[in-house]
């Protein structure tokens, strides 16, 4: 699944054109490095991504397409905040 894909669907950020921009702004890593809006996820991978003066570190644990937003929370596990 694509990251931008992922972030959107796992509401970490609520629309896929603004995770598209954080990609391309640099704001996004994946796994340590600077990730492309079409870089793809699999599990296990760790997302950083940088919201203004704070940062949210996840791991990807499960890739549901069009998750529900009771499930959106599944797909990761917050690492660092």
């Amino acid at each position: 699944m694509r990251i931008d894909k992922f972030l959107k669907n796992s509401r970490i950020i609520k629309r896929r054109q603004v995770a598209k921009e954080a990609c391309e702004n640099g704001r996004v890593t994946l796994n340590g490095t600077i990730a492309k809006a079409g870089s793809i996820v699999k599990e296990g991978d760790i997302i950083e991504i940088a919201f203004g003066k704070s940062n949210l570190k996840v791991k990807v644990t499960n890739l549901i397409e069009g998750a529900k937003k009771s499930s959106a929370t599944e797909m990761y596990e917050v690492v660092d905040e």
